[in-house]
């Protein structure tokens, strides 16, 4: 089972009786690790239903899911594979009556979330109700509720966001939803509060594996803790040198509490990188050697040397974005990279995209910019995705008001709002108030029999998708409900251009043909929910589709040049990488003037300046690790900032790679021309020997 593996990957693949942290290096073999941890406690005797296996995105499970079923067969359909957040809904789906849940409860996107929020914030201003969002959401990931929050106020603005979510949880509870964080905070609270619950958990799962550990927040931290008890059967696997979501409330507390809270644990490092060459691993390791190290690691490569790593200067943008095609250029030219899908340029913020996507159709390069809009964003999507929610729980009012007015049914804004008011003052959801015997006394009796109509063909509807099996039915069923609801042709009404409606059409189609193969069992479900094989009921499979963020059927690999933000291309690699705009300001990103005037690293900075600073670094780290064979880190002499040209600095992190100058600077265009000088040199040199071969 653990052949192909070196010492100390099968020293963490071998340990067995207690807690173990596995601090794997970029490129060092950690989804090799815990599948074979995987098949290893198959092996000792464990049931592949008690072993659970969490990781942060669902394309992440989806390939260890694969992995592990190549290893160890059909054996891994029965290992829970899956993230955080599918595995909270697994949890509440089955235990969330203890709160109060029932098991039908709507998962909330970010669109309803805001517009919740502005009801209960009383503002019509959606900025405003999105930062509200993003404190909130930072609270619950701390694991505090409205009143803790309140409590801890720092400011007016912050007692005010505390009241605002005080109300938030009210409607929440009352509309039987929960929001993404709620996946895990209410999962936490069962554990906490229900010994029972939390029994039950802990003989369920007898190991559970944690990839990119360091990315945990303090929630799933205690959740974690509460899933293992005091036996600490757990593989914690992860790296603090990537630890680079703070932002969104990553903690690397949670690795400096692992050896507290579980004073038996193992420590395993795997400082063997299989990606890159040693060039560039040297880069990495200097770049992020200043940061202070909780537990101290080298990473090195039997790759060779390679190629060195090119430090490459511009006067702005413009000019960078014409040296980074020429680079890609003359690589293919040399012959060392000739499929596209094997570049790619990497960059710290989104806005960054524009310039380099306009080089690159300007030389006529594919390209796909990495993190773009999730098919799940797409408007029509969403409007299918409300209809569905609306049947899983009918007291989900977001999606109520999204499905009575998508496609429109002659049911107007006065009705709905004579029909909210009602459903407030009895305390009903908007769904359980259309049948209320009172409400022909506030609406006139056209408008409830309008009303009627559409709660019974709802009703109708959730009990045709309940008895809806497998692929074939479910597709039948879509697209005649479709047609029913006319939906295409809301489509094309409400679009400009025909071509774009035509283009939604053909998503909504999409969507249908990857809705009834889940069904049909043809496809493992991305939530870790469906299992191969198995027929479900559309309603089933409607159930776990506010977890998904992609369609892996789009993820194919596209011989395309990938654009990516520095965040996105975690987890990924390319033989050829090109690091874009670091410079100071821009990566490390602006610090803040008034703790360090200077901008530089030698400045003074506060406590959370040098955090922030570390996190940056980190990312730099991330960013050159991502590189296989060569690395090209470019810089401005010149950017953009607002509307003028303002004068730029190599960023900090370039003289931390302490690369050897002589080697670094190199101007691609320059390289294109003599190769192509070459090639001409070549082809003339071919022509007159068969000229003189061909002569009498």
């Amino acid at each position: 089972m653990s052949s192909g593996l070196n010492s100390a990957q099968q020293e963490a693949v071998n340990y067995m009786h207690g807690p173990c942290l596995v601090l794997a290096g970029a490129g060092s073999g950690k989804t090799r690790v815990i599948t074979h941890k995987i098949a290893r406690l198959i092996q000792t005797g464990l049931e592949a239903k008690r072993i659970a296996a969490i990781t942060f995105t669902n394309k992440a499970a989806a390939e260890m899911r694969e992995r592990a079923k190549s290893l160890i067969g059909r054996e891994a359909k029965n290992v829970l594979v899956c993230t955080f957040h599918a595995l909270g809904v697994r949890m509440l789906r089955q235990d969330g009556a203890a709160l109060g849940l029932k098991p039908q409860f709507s998962i909330l996107d970010s669109d309803d979330v805001t517009s919740i929020l502005k009801d209960a914030g009383g503002s019509t201003d959606a900025a405003t109700a999105r930062q509200w969002q993003w404190a909130i959401s930072l609270w619950k990931n701390m694991g505090l509720n409205a009143a803790q929050a309140e409590a801890q106020a720092k400011d007016d603005n912050e007692k005010v966001t505390a009241r605002v979510m005080a109300r938030y949880e009210e409607r929440l509870a009352a509309y039987q939803s929960v929001d993404f964080d709620d996946l895990i905070g209410l999962p936490l609270k069962l554990l906490q509060q229900h010994a029972e619950v939390r029994e039950k958990w802990q003989q369920q799962l007898g190991h559970v594996l944690v990839d990119e550990y360091q990315d945990t927040n303090a929630t799933q931290y205690e959740v974690l803790k509460l899933l293992v008890g005091e036996r600490g059967r757990f593989t914690a696997v992860g790296d603090d040198d990537q630890s680079i979501y703070g932002w969104r409330g990553a903690t690397l507390d949670n690795l400096k509490r692992l050896p507290l809270d579980f004073p038996q644990l193992k420590v395993v490092k795997l400082e063997q990188n299989y990606r890159s060459t040693s060039a560039i691993l040297r880069a990495a390791n200097n770049v992020i050697g200043p940061n202070p190290k909780l537990f101290p690691k080298t990473l090195f490569s039997e790759l060779g040397e390679g190629e060195p790593v090119r430090v490459v200067d511009a006067d702005n943008e413009e000019h960078e974005a014409e040296r980074v095609v020429a680079r890609i250029q003359s690589t293919r030219a040399n012959g060392l990279g000739q499929e596209w899908r094997e570049f790619a340029v990497l960059y710290r913020a989104n806005h960054q995209a524009r310039i380099f996507e306009q080089a690159l159709r300007k030389a006529q390069i594919p390209y796909k910019v990495s993190g773009g809009q999730s098919f799940f964003d797409r408007a029509e999507i969403k409007d299918l995705c409300a209809w569905f929610r609306l049947w899983i729980n009918n007291d989900d009012d977001p999606a109520f008001l999204r499905a009575i007015t998508t496609p429109k049914r002659g049911i107007g804004h006065t009705t709905l709002q004579n029909l909210g008011t009602f459903a407030s003052k009895y305390k009903l959801s908007l769904f359980e108030a259309l049948f209320s015997s009172s409400l022909a006394s506030v609406l006139p009796a056209k408008a409830v029999g309008s009303l009627h109509e559409f709660g019974r063909y709802v009703n109708d509807l959730e009990f045709r998708a309940r008895h809806t099996l497998g692929a074939q039915d479910a597709r039948a069923f879509m697209l005649e409900w479709l047609k029913e609801i006319d939906y295409e042709k809301h489509l094309y009404d409400g679009e400009d251009s025909e071509k774009l409606a035509a283009s939604r059409w053909t998503n909504v189609l999409e969507f249908c043909d990857w809705m009834s193969q889940r069904c049909g069992g043809e496809i493992d479900d991305a939530a870790g929910v469906s299992i191969a094989g198995e027929k479900k009921s559309l309603l089933e499979v409607a159930q776990t589709i506010a977890l998904l963020s992609t369609i892996s059927e789009r993820e194919q690999d596209q011989n395309v040049v990938t654009l990516s933000t520095l965040h996105a291309a975690k987890g990924l690699e390319w033989p050829h990488v090109m690091l874009v705009g670091v410079t100071e300001g821009l990566l490390p990103f602006k610090l803040g003037d008034d703790d360090n005037p200077t901008g530089r690293a030698d400045g003074p900075m506060s406590e959370g300046i040098l955090q922030r600073l570390q996190e940056e670094r980190r990312l730099m780290y991330v960013g050159i690790t991502r590189a296989q064979r060569s690395l090209a880190v470019s810089w401005t002499k010149r950017r953009k900032k607002g509307r003028e040209m303002i004068a730029a600095q190599p960023s900090r992190f370039i003289a931390e790679m302490a690369l050897e100058t002589a080697t670094t600077k190199e101007d691609p265009r320059e390289k294109l021309k003599a190769l192509r000088a070459e090639f001409a040199k070549k082809a003339i040199d071919t022509a007159a020997a068969a000229a003189a071969a061909s002569a009498p």
